[in-house]
């Protein structure tokens, strides 16, 4: 059985792999460790094979690691995303302990964020989550509210509006992969003519990831691949 240490090896050469076949910077493409129901045992095993960056989608999951850590050695380093969907009765929980949200589709959520946000951190990093297949059952908002989302949310003093985010509908070609990660690229640059600050696309994971990079993803987020299967039991 390989170790976490050498599993996030692995992605990391895949991820330079892909970058380098699409004539992109190797250090362009950021690994978030998806690190959702793993033990913090886990989490410390990545630490001590050199990762800072961890996603997680469960709010008081997420916040017991953050604040398990926060007296580490290395706790200055670490980044905290938080990339599940946001409950309003959750955002203050968000807004104390993580760094960056990548699932706002919403102005109000976004606003609690904001006011609830402690002033002696630094302004939140947010990304909007958009919903690049129209999927009912998916969150995120739509490439037509995309525009009023991102300039009602840029008004906003204690946050940056950094990028987008999506979870596309699951395609097993890589052609339908890239057309649906190109769709959320363009739409960056589109928003980028009024924004100009938006340098960050959340997109890819285990089985995409090629394709997300290739369309200009920074950050693929990678869980099963490092931490191994989940158990949600």
């Amino acid at each position: 059985m390989s170790s976490i240490k050498q599993n996030i090896e692995q992605v990391i050469t895949q991820i330079t792999s892909a970058a380098e076949k699409c004539g992109r910077a190797t250090d362009s493409v950021q690994l978030l460790a998806v690190s959702k129901t793993k033990p913090i045992a886990a989490i410390d095993e990545a630490i001590t094979a050199g990762h800072r960056a961890f996603g997680e989608n469960y709010v008081q999951e997420g916040v017991e690691k953050v604040q398990h850590f926060a007296n580490s050695p290395y706790a200055d380093q670490l980044v905290w995303h938080f990339i599940g969907p946001i409950q309003s009765n959750k955002t203050r929980l968000i807004a104390e302990h993580f760094d960056w949200v990548h699932s706002i589709d919403r102005a109000k959520i976004a606003r609690r964020l904001s006011e609830q946000r402690p002033t002696e951190l630094p302004p939140l990093n947010v990304l909007l989550q958009v919903n690049t297949s129209n999927e009912e059952s998916k969150s995120g908002v739509s490439f037509a509210e995309l525009p009023a989302l991102a300039d009602d949310i840029a008004s906003m003093p204690n946050l940056v509006l950094r990028g987008l985010m999506s979870i596309p509908q699951q395609a097993d070609s890589y052609d339908s992969q890239y057309a649906a990660f190109k769709s959320l690229a363009d739409a960056q640059q589109q928003l980028r003519a009024k924004h100009p600050q938006l340098d960050t696309l959340s997109m890819g994971m285990s089985g995409d990831m090629e394709a997300a990079i290739a369309a200009g993803s920074t950050i693929v987020r990678i869980g099963t691949a490092i931490f191994g299967a989940r158990d949600y039991t």
